[in-house]
This record gives C-alpha cells, structure tokens and sequence, in this order.
C-alpha cells in the first residue's frame, strides 16, 4: 500500500532506492516460457525455434530472408547460441545481414580427432566460370535484382568457345550442365513464368566474397590461356564450398569428396 504526506503527495522515504533494485528479465518470449519436451527423450537446452534454426543451417545450403523468413528470423533472434553449438561442431555461423544470408561453413585446424560435417562440391570448370561471371553482375548491381536469359548466359561463354571449344554442340551442352548445377547450388532460380529465364540469388554475394572472385579470376585466365578443354573437375576453394551443408552420416566419416 502507498503511503502520504499530510497534503496527498507520496512519501519520498517510500520511493527511494526504487531505481536501485533489479530490472525484470528481458528477452525472447520463447525463453520466459516453460520448455515443452518435443519428444521422448528430448533433453535440449535451447528453445524450440533455435532448434530448428540450427537444424536447418545444418542441412541447408543456407537460410536466406527471402525464401526463409521465419527461418532467417529465429537464426538471428538466436545467433549467439547457435553459434556455441555449432563451434562444438567445428563449425562457423556466416551472417550477412545486409542480404539478408547466414550459412555455416568449416573451420579448419589440425586433429586426428576431428571429423568433417560439411562436404565440399566438386564442380566443373565451366560451372566455376559462370559463378564468376554471375558474382561479378551481383556485386556490380548492389540491392537490385538481377535477372538473366539462358541466351544471355550462352553468351558469357563467348570468348571460351572462340579460342577453346571447337565442337560447337559439346560447347552448349557444357554450358547446359553448367546452368543446371547452379541452379541445383541455388545460386540461379528459374522463372516460374519462363523457364529460360532467370534470378540471380542474393546468396552468390555472401558465398562469392572478394577473395573467391579474385581466385576464379586466376584460375579462370589460366585456363583460358592454356587452352584447357574444360573437362576436368575443378573443387572450388574453401570459402566457396563450405556453404554446401551436405548430410554427414555416411560411411566416409565426413571426408570431402
């Protein structure tokens, strides 16, 4: 009950030390509710919705604002926790936020203890060099969407047929190939609309940093210059396949393929 002075004003010696005691907790309201196992057995520490962020960062190639909203929401309403379980993994949580991107990707040190979770993708080389191409119109557009003809991403390759590719019908059909790997990387989405034309994702900004580029650039000048036919498999480097979050339970204990 709130005490007076004799004219009706609270009394001072009531009130004093108020702002000295303990603010209420603040926080997700996930973590001010009661946690309901979410099956037999369930002994998780996080709440439901961080569990299912990192299970999805996890299997994945990666959680973008645009596809994934909700998703992309809890991964950065939980950053910092699924950062702690994913370092127990050996892993690293990449946010971009002006994109609107998170990904996992490998951290690299010497055990013998050590397994691998994520896989690297082998890719082609004219995979490579359309990723190139595609990371080099993302970063030059900024925020814009970027869309693009499969007539046009033929036409990317023009100087690698004229001083490489003399089978004209071999040639397109690497091209092809290369089209249907970064869409299944989902780097390219085709239009629903129109299947020859097509989005370039946001996430090839996030994956395909300065230092990528620059190194696809070399190797990309080097084929042209030694006249490769472009039938070898090249693995992209470290930064560039580590967003491909592969299942690991497989026989091979998680080594890269």
């Amino acid at each position: 009950m709130t005490t007076t002075t004799d004219d009706g004003a609270p009394d001072a010696d009531e009130f004093a030390g108020y702002d000295d005691l303990p603010a209420a907790a603040t926080g997700p309201a996930d973590d001010l509710r009661p946690r309901h196992p979410r099956f037999d057995g369930d002994r998780s520490e996080l709440p439901d919705r961080a569990c299912w962020a990192l299970q999805n960062l996890v299997t994945r190639r990666y959680v973008s604002g645009d596809r994934h909203p909700q998703l992309w929401a809890w991964v950065s309403e939980y950053s910092d926790a699924l950062r702690v379980r994913l370092s127990e993994l050996d892993l690293r949580l990449r946010i971009v936020d002006e994109l609107q991107v998170a990904f996992v990707e490998q951290a690299g040190y010497d055990s013998r203890w050590g397994r691998r979770i994520l896989k690297r993708e082998t890719i082609q080389t004219y995979d490579a060099i359309l990723a190139l191409h595609l990371a080099k119109y993302a970063r030059a557009a900024r925020d814009e969407h970027i869309m693009i003809t499969r007539e046009e991403i033929h036409e990317l390759f023009a100087g690698v047929s004229n001083t490489i590719d003399r089978d004209l019908a071999l040639f397109d059909k690497r091209i092809e190939h290369a089209i249907d790997k970064l869409e299944e990387l989902e780097f390219l989405r085709k239009n629903r609309d129109d299947p020859d034309t097509f989005t370039v994702s946001p996430v090839i900004s996030a994956v395909m940093t300065a230092s990528v580029i620059t190194d696809l650039q070399r190797q990309f000048e080097q084929f042209i210059s030694a006249g490769d036919t472009g039938d070898d498999d090249q693995s992209v480097d470290e930064a560039g396949t580590q967003v491909i979050a592969l299942d690991s339970d497989e026989d091979d204990e998680g080594d890269d393929w």
